[in-house]
C-alpha cells in the first residue's frame, strides 16, 4: 500500500500522541517536525525511503548531528504510529564528546554575575527563579511544581510524562523562597506566576535570562534553562562523584543520559592531560 502525504494524517498524530499522555511540548515538537517534512513534498505524494533519505541529507547540511537526530526521531516516531516501517531511516551516530567547549560552560562566577545583577536591579522573581533552577537542577518544565506548599513542605513533587520523584529544597532557598511568597501575596500553587497569576511562559522566561546575561556581562549564549541543570549536575558531582545519586536528582532513569553531564571543560581536561607527565 503506498504511503501518501495527507495534512489530516498531522491531526491523527497528534491525537495519538495525546492518548499516549505526552507532554504539550513533546507534541508541539513532533508536530513541527514531522509538519516541516510534510511541507517539503505536495499533498498526495507517495512516500519512499529514498525521499526520506533525501530529507535527512537536507538536514545534515542545515542543522547540528544531534539537532538532525531529533527531527528523525520525530518522523521515525510518525512512520511507526501509521505502520509505514519501510519509511524509517537510522539516525546519525555521534561520538560523545569528552570535553565541553568553554563557549558553553555556565561557570559558578558567571551565575554569581547573574544573580547579583538581577538583585541590583531589584528582579526578585528572576533572581529566585534562577537560583532555584541552579540549586536544584530541575528543567524549566518543572518549575510550576515549586509551589508555596513544596516550599513548606521542604520538597516538591514533580509529576510529569508519567514519572514522580521527590525534589528536595535547600533550607536557605525555601527561606527565601517564603518570603518571597509572602511579599508577592502568593499562598497556594505555583510561585513563578505573572502579574495575572498564570505560568510563566518558558520564551519570555528565556528572553529575560538573555537580557539579563547582557546586563550581566555574560556570553548570553551559555544562558538558557538547561545550562543551569548542567551547572548544577557538574558541580554536585565535582564534589561528590556519585553518579548514581546524581541520575536520581536529575530524575534520569539511564545512568547513561547522567554521564553527559559529567563532561569537563576542554581547559580542564587539557590540564588533566598535562598532569599525566606524558609528554617529556
Amino acid at each position: 500500500m503506498d504511503h501518501i502525504i495527507r495534512m489530516t494524517l498531522l491531526d491523527t498524530f497528534k491525537r495519538e500522541l495525546i492518548n499516549e499522555e505526552k507532554s504539550d511540548l513533546t507534541i508541539e515538537k513532533y508536530i513541527r517536525d514531522v509538519g516541516a517534512f510534510f511541507r517539503t513534498m505536495e499533498e498526495g505524494t507517495v512516500v519512499t525511503k529514498e525521499k526520506v533519505i533525501q530529507y535527512k541529507r537536507k538536514l545534515m547540511e542545515q542543522y547540528t548531528p544531534s539537532s538532525v537526530n531529533s527531527m528523525l526521531a520525530s518522523i521515525n516516531r510518525f512512520f511507526k504510529m501509521m505502520e509505514w516501517y519501510d519509511c524509517t531511516v537510522r539516525s546519525l551516530k555521534i561520538q560523545r564528546s569528552s570535553f565541553r567547549s568553554e563557549k558553553q560552560e555556565l561557570t559558578i562566577g558567571e551565575y554569581k554575575k547573574l544573580l547579583k545583577t538581577a538583585k541590583d536591579h531589584k528582579d526578585e522573581r528572576m533572581y529566585l527563579l534562577i537560583e532555584t533552577l541552579g540549586a536544584t537542577g530541575i528543567r524549566i518544565s518543572e518549575l510550576p511544581f515549586i509551589t508555596v506548599e513544596a516550599v513548606m513542605q521542604g520538597r516538591a513533587t514533580v509529576s510529569l510524562k508519567g514519572k514522580t520523584r521527590m525534589v528536595l529544597l535547600p533550607m536557605e532557598l525555601r527561606r527565601k523562597l517564603r518570603a518571597y511568597a509572602r511579599q508577592k501575596k502568593i499562598s497556594t500553587g505555583s510561585l513563578f506566576v505573572t502579574r495575572s497569576g498564570r505560568q510563566m511562559d518558558r520564551s519570555n522566561i528565556l528572553h529575560a535570562m538573555k537580557k539579563l546575561a547582557l546586563e550581566a556581562g555574560v556570553a548570553p549564549e551559555k544562558v538558557y534553562p538547561h545550562n543551569l541543570r548542567h551547572l548544577f549536575a557538574c558541580t554536585y558531582y565535582q564534589k561528590e562523584k556519585d553518579l548514581s545519586h546524581l541520575a536520581d536528582l536529575l530524575g534520569h532513569s539511564n545512568i547513561n543520559t547522567t554521564r553527559i553531564y559529567t563532561c569537563i571543560s576542554g581547559e580542564a581536561q587539557e590540564v588533566k592531560l598535562k598532569n599525566l607527565g606524558l609528554v617529556i
